[in-house]
């Protein structure tokens, strides 16, 4: 197959890449109709409607909630049972996250005005998060270590893990992640049911703070509903690459890093810009070639029918102007010399710079999150990092001096608004210091 191929000169271009990369928001209403039916049942029934979801969706015959407890004692016995080459990759894996969320935990804060007035912020990390692990098409031990890490990292005192398990057998990789990113409580529970037993808690799975990781239509529905109750990070949509190539990378290596995202997902999107239009051909020609020879050929094949592109542009800093408006996911910059083209991208959720750098390394072990705005988010939202793991509260100490100060301050604006309460809140204090202040 050929991937769809524009040119920024073509005369209907805006027109072709204006549907090229439109967001379908829409949400489906019996999906969410029947998460929101579940999520209800749940908060209303407990562990009941937890284990009946359970098996009905995942084909098991549990019959009490004992046996969807994973104990830690099996986290562990996961990891020490792997095969040494997957053990020690997890490991480094794991090391790296860890030492790169590390640099991202912020401090508690004061300042100190001259009159004395302290005012700063106190950083704390919420007492407990949820962590949806997807596991009904594949399974996904990378996404346990990017969400779990920064959490651990930021000083989350409880990590409960829910994780589906078609058939009842937990994957043995997802479990030996989770032990080594320090998950506290573990739970063979998926889908919508899963959602909400974290939100409002049952007898045997604990409530959370907020509930992370990514996971089909039917959790994303349920994270919608619960939010309020509880945090959540972020709704994920498909995954997204896109490559700016000055046609100096090998065509085989940009291909493959298209072929990278599109194997997630029929509705996956995959772009290539380049000024090149013979290197335009040249991966073309690689696509035909090494497509077959993928293992997920038709899903692969379906997301670059549906959402892939390679856009000829006229420049690399015009390829940059076109990215921006696309703010992928992921954004390879496969040029020579990239960092004189960074500050042209103002959008993206990771950037890749340079020929060896492949987003498959961000997926997995370079160290920075791989949890990341999709759908054009990337406009104004931000990687998971250990802030998603922090609070803040403000701190004022407000001094004897700063108070007649402020408060004369305070008084003239509450009553612009109206608000005498305030006022007189602010101005009791004045008029007594500085009634003192005349004895």
């Amino acid at each position: 197959m050929a991937i769809r191929q524009l040119n920024t000169l073509d005369p209907n271009f805006e027109e072709q890449f204006s549907k090229l990369v439109a967001v379908d928001s829409s949400v489906d209403p019996e999906i969410t109709k029947r998460a929101e039916a579940i999520v209800d049942d749940v908060k209303k029934r407990g562990d009941e409607a937890v284990l009946e979801y359970t098996n009905r969706f995942d084909g098991t015959n549990f019959t009490s909630m004992d046996q969807l407890i994973i104990p830690q004692e099996k986290l562990q016995e996961a990891y020490q049972n792997l095969p040494e080459e997957q053990k020690d990759a997890l490991r480094k894996a794991a090391d790296r996250i860890r030492k790169f969320h590390e640099r991202e935990v912020d401090k508690t804060w004061m300042m100190e005005e001259p009159d004395g007035t302290k005012l700063g912020v106190r950083y704390g990390a919420l007492d407990s998060v949820g962590l949806y692990v997807p596991g009904g098409k594949a399974a996904y031990p990378s996404s346990v270590l990017m969400n779990a890490m920064p959490a651990h990292v930021a000083g989350v005192k409880k990590i409960v893990m829910v994780v589906p398990t078609p058939g009842g057998t937990p994957n043995q990789l997802v479990l030996a992640a989770a032990g080594l990113a320090g998950v506290s409580e573990c739970y063979a529970v998926g889908g919508a049911q899963a959602i909400a037993a974290m939100a409002f808690g049952t007898k045997t799975i604990p409530a959370v703070d907020k509930i992370v990781g990514p996971g089909n239509a039917y959790v994303a529905a349920a994270k919608r509903y619960v939010f309020g109750t509880v945090g959540i990070d972020m709704i994920a949509g498909p995954s997204e690459i896109l490559v700016i190539c000055d046609g100096k990378t090998q065509p085989d290596w940009i291909a493959m890093d298209l072929f990278s995202q599109a194997e997630h997902d029929e509705l996956a999107q995959a772009i290539l810009l380049t000024p090149d239009a013979k290197f335009a051909d040249e991966v073309q020609k690689s696509v035909k070639k090494q497509l077959p020879t993928m293992s997920r050929e038709k899903v692969i094949s379906a997301s670059l029918k549906n959402r892939g592109a390679i856009v000829v542009t006229q420049s690399i800093e015009e390829a940059c102007k076109v990215a921006d408006r696309i703010a992928p996911e992921h954004l390879e910059l496969s040029v020579e010399n990239p960092w004189k083209y960074v500050d042209l991208i103002h959008h993206a959720g990771a950037l890749f710079l340079g020929p060896y750098t492949c987003e498959a390394l961000g997926d997995y072990c370079a160290g920075p999150n791989h949890v990341l705005p999709t759908s054009r988010t990337a406009r104004f939202s931000s990687p998971l990092g250990v802030w998603d793991f922090q609070k803040r509260t403000s701190v004022l100490d407000v001094s004897k001096k700063g108070a007649v100060e402020l408060g004369k301050i305070a008084d003239v604006l509450a009553r612009g608004e109206f608000l005498t309460a305030h006022s007189g809140s602010a101005m009791y204090r004045v008029n007594d210091l500085e009634n003192k202040k005349k004895q």
